[in-house]
């Protein structure tokens, strides 16, 4: 089946303290952004990217294009207002049956082997959401009230999320609601199960500069086995 991977990268880097993008970032010489569409390109010969960029940086998201030798494989649209809408121009792209993952830009240690995971959980199950439990205490606010809730029930969202095309793509002719948090909450309001899937732990989201940190040891560490 066609397999498209809708990137989104549409922040600012307002938590990083930096002007540039965080997703333009360097990490060991090459753009965050290199090793998301990397590993998705990686991961199966016939899947294309579509990358989702605010419109001031689509020329910064042409020289990254360019430094792919098959670059012909990834297509640059300009993101919206919200995720929502980002996701929904990138959507616009598929006209064809097939496995759809939205990723975010940032999460650049995803790994071939959760996509891969992810794509023929889709292919049985309809749905893939990669999550992984809490390993910290967790409490829920109301108000000036707080109280504990058992970490063993609590699992936090990652992405590639991912769906059939039958699934996501008239999902996304929903008009926006602010209760949309991610592609799930979308596809789930139309009335679908979402099914999760075990994500990784190191899978983290770039959103600080320790996270940059943590991400060059830990693309040294992979570099040392390939």
């Amino acid at each position: 089946m066609k397999k498209f991977a809708v990137i989104v990268a549409g922040g600012i880097g307002q938590r990083m303290g930096v002007e540039m993008p965080k997703q333009f970032l360097l990490l060991r010489g090459k753009p965050v952004l290199w090793y998301t569409i990397n590993a998705f390109l990686m991961a199966y010969d016939d899947l294309k990217v579509i990358l989702v960029l605010p419109l001031a940086h689509l020329e910064s998201g042409e020289e990254l294009r360019n430094l792919f030798l098959n670059k012909d494989r990834i297509e640059i649209v300009s993101g919206g207002l919200t995720r929502f809408h980002s996701v929904q121009n990138g959507l616009k792209i598929i006209k064809e049956q097939s496995v759809v993952f939205v990723h975010d830009g940032v999460r650049c240690l995803i790994t071939k082997e959760l996509i891969k995971n992810c794509y023929e959980q889709a292919i049985e199950k309809g749905s893939a959401v990669p999550a992984v439990a809490s390993s910290d205490s967790i409490r829920i606010t109301d108000g000036e009230q707080n109280y504990v809730a058992d970490r063993d029930t609590v699992r936090l969202i990652q992405t590639p999320q991912t769906f059939l095309s039958d699934i996501i793509l008239p999902a996304f002719e929903q008009e926006f609601s602010h209760a949309f948090t991610d592609e799930a909450t979308v596809v789930e309001a139309l009335g679908n199960e979402i099914f999760l899937i075990e994500g990784e732990y190191n899978n983290l989201k770039i959103t600080r500069p320790i996270d940059l940190l943590i991400a060059e040891k830990i693309l040294e560490e992979r570099s040392a086995f390939e």
